[in-house]
């Protein structure tokens, strides 16, 4: 079996690893979150860049096979640079902005992101290519990713900062939300609230661990056998935090789906890295 790193800012990767765990429990995971500088979304490019790279790297010496960069501001700032430097397969994350332009019916999709992954050259190029009948009102969601970090995501805090975010997006008629930050699948259920049941929310997870899956069908088999791994339902999961260990496994026991009993779980603090 192979062993996967999974890499966010903070906890928003989380929904990314619950849906790798659904979909391919029986692999080892290292899931890396920078706790200590989240979020990234109001950082420099070329900090974004530089770190993203770092940590990456470390995942890679730590022996993965691959890497999920499972934050959607590192991706649109860093994957490049990160595909040059690191020789095992890097699966990135991006708004669902295309799906969302297939599944709108009146053609007007709301986009709540990070200021920096709106303002990437990533996410307009990807912009530039979708039909021009469809409009989309894109919104920074100032605020909510320190939220979701303290725990707060279903607070009447969050509910209130996030009404504001999504005014203009509501106002404008949209009937399809793309969550575009790994942590908004967090907020559903206050999206559910303020929005009801009718708009319809983009969530790619599904998608990257597909792509995952791909990724891994890929790797000789031959290596994997080389490391001993035996046939088994559920893997191993290793948290590592650059901030809270512990923190951070409370934090993915509340917000995963993902039975976490069933894996051998553990948990350390991530060391300097230059």
């Amino acid at each position: 079996m192979s062993l996967i790193g999974v890499f966010d800012s903070g906890v928003g990767g989380l929904s990314i690893l619950d849906e790798a765990l659904r979909q391919l429990p029986q692999h080892d995971y290292i899931y890396l979150a920078d706790s200590a500088n989240a979020p990234y979304g109001e950082k420099s490019s070329e900090w974004i860049s530089a770190r993203s790279l770092s940590l990456c790297k470390y995942l890679a010496d730590a022996g993965c096979d691959a890497i999920v960069v499972a934050c959607n501001t590192a991706t649109a700032e860093a994957i490049k640079h990160i595909r040059a430097e690191v020789l095992v397969p890097v699966i990135g994350v991006e708004p669902g902005i295309k799906p969302a332009a297939m599944q709108s019916g009146n053609g007007i999709v709301g986009v709540l992101a990070t200021e920096a992954t709106l303002k990437s050259d990533k996410f307009n190029a990807l912009l530039a290519t979708l039909p021009n009948h469809c409009r989309f009102i894109k919104q920074a969601g100032a605020g909510l990713v320190p939220l979701i970090e303290a725990g707060k995501a279903d607070s009447e805090e969050t509910l209130e900062l996030l009404a504001k975010h999504l005014e203009p997006i509501q106002d404008a008629g949209s009937d399809t939300l793309v969550l575009g930050c790994t942590h908004y699948p967090f907020l559903r259920n206050a999206i559910r609230k303020l929005l009801g049941d009718t708009i319809t929310l983009i969530d790619t997870s599904e998608a990257v661990v597909r792509q995952l899956k791909r990724q891994l069908e890929q790797i000789d088999s031959a290596s994997k056998l080389t490391k001993g791994a035996s046939l088994r339902d559920h893997g191993a999961v290793h948290f590592v935090s650059s901030k809270d260990e512990l923190t951070l496994l409370k934090m993915a026991q509340d917000l995963m789906q993902s039975d976490l009993d069933s894996h051998d779980v553990s948990s350390s603090l991530l060391g300097s890295i230059q």
